[in-house]
């Protein structure tokens, strides 16, 4: 069921002020008084969004056992919504100013009688949708992990911020999004790092390149998760050039390589973006040529190791978004990454710590008087790949 069989894909929300320490009776109660299709009514312009038990598209039997696991709290978030085809709309709103209009002397409808027929419109769509015709149902699996205050949401986009809002309004939950800029802003409040972050700007990467905007973060103000896109270069660089291996802050180190898939685009929006596929796409030419251009990554598939664990995953850069990651946490474990539910919710937490140690040892560089030196090696190493790729196109 959800984050406990099988790959998963998640984003993560950190749960600010008041902290659940363990769940209960009550929580399960929430769940069924914001069920789907508890709403008193429908309207077709407007999705219907509600918990279910997790099982399945339609399972509303919540229960304990099956929802409650210690300090974590699993279900799912369906999301219903009805869309009338334009097409059909349109046919029927002529043939309801057809019929009204039939008896005038000019054979065309009046203002009042277009306006009847719009009504008209309307009611037949909502009776349409309260026959359940015209529906789609998208499914969040969801984890709230009460021990470290975080809701993972298995989704993308519109989805996952629907399903967030209704774990907001449901618990009177506050929610913030973690991304690369608000991981980079926690890092340097702990690290007493503010004002160094607040000078940042995109590091230029390129020898005749001048720092400037990212171009899909689009100007936005005081946006940092450009940092998402170059920590996949700080890693990668790392990975290939600096021993493979990267010392963490609890002690432990983290090792590993790209693979599996790598999407470069250019950030001035010049060159366009690739995506490679691969089963080390770092090491072909197309990835080569893309970096020494001055392409940055947006999205990589992952294999890490650390403690023992193995974690096989692809992280995109700017929302910290995992998807396809493989839970493992034991040599127990199977291929396909399932296990008893306890360790699977361990897997998750150690893949996010993983994952965001890696990301602090990169601010630790970039947010400290170490960058100079890193971003001049980076270069070189770019010069490098630059000319590996003339090299093989000559």
């Amino acid at each position: 069921m959800g984050f406990l069989a099988g790959r998963i894909s998640f984003e993560r929300y950190r749960i600010e002020g008041k902290k659940t320490r363990m769940f209960g009776a009550e929580h399960l109660e929430t769940l069924e008084r914001y069920s789907i299709g508890r709403a008193e009514s429908i309207s077709p312009d407007e999705p219907q969004v509600g918990f279910i038990a997790g099982d399945h598209v339609l399972d509303l039997n919540f229960r304990l056992e099956k929802n409650v696991l210690n300090d974590v709290l699993q279900c799912g978030v369906r999301i219903d919504t009805h869309k009338v085809p334009a097409a059909l709309r349109k046919a029927w709103l002529q043939m309801e100013l057809e019929a009204l209009g039939a008896d005038n002397a000019s054979g065309r409808p009046t203002k009042a009688q277009r306006q009847e027929a719009k009504e008209a419109l309307e009611a037949r769509c909502l009776d349409e949708v309260k026959d359940g015709k015209f529906g789609r149902m998208q499914h969040v699996t969801s984890l709230w992990d009460a021990k470290h205050a975080v809701l993972y949401l298995g989704g993308s986009g519109a989805a996952v911020e629907q399903a967030a809002g209704l774990f907001s309004t449901a618990f009177e939950l506050s929610l913030s999004r973690i991304t690369s800029g608000r991981l980079a802003e926690q890092w340097a409040a702990a690290a007493k790092k503010q004002a160094a972050l607040e000078d940042l700007a995109p590091a230029a990467f390129l020898d005749q390149e001048a720092a400037g905007e990212i171009a899909w973060l689009r100007g936005a103000a005081a946006n940092f998760d450009f940092l998402g896109n170059e920590f996949l270069l700080w890693l990668w660089w790392s990975l290939e050039e600096q021993a493979g291996v990267i010392p963490l802050a609890d002690g432990t180190e983290a090792t590993g390589m790209f693979n599996r898939t790598l999407s470069l685009e250019c950030p001035r929006a010049e060159s366009g973006k690739e995506t490679i596929t691969a089963e080390s796409p770092v090491c072909l030419p197309e990835a080569r040529h893309g970096a020494a251009s001055g392409k940055l990554p947006r999205r990589s598939g992952l294999l890490l190791v650390r403690e023992g664990v193995q974690h096989d995953f692809v992280l995109q850069a700017e929302t910290l978004a995992v998807s396809s990651a493989r839970i493992q946490l034991s040599e127990s474990g199977d291929a396909a990454g399932s296990g008893d539910a306890e360790d699977r919710v361990e897997g998750v937490r150690h893949l996010s710590e993983t994952i965001d140690m890696l990301f602090g040892a990169f601010c630790k560089r970039r947010l400290t008087s170490a960058w100079p030196r890193d971003l001049e090696q980076i270069r070189r190493w770019l010069r490098k790949k630059s000319s590996d790729s003339k090299k093989a196109a000559a």
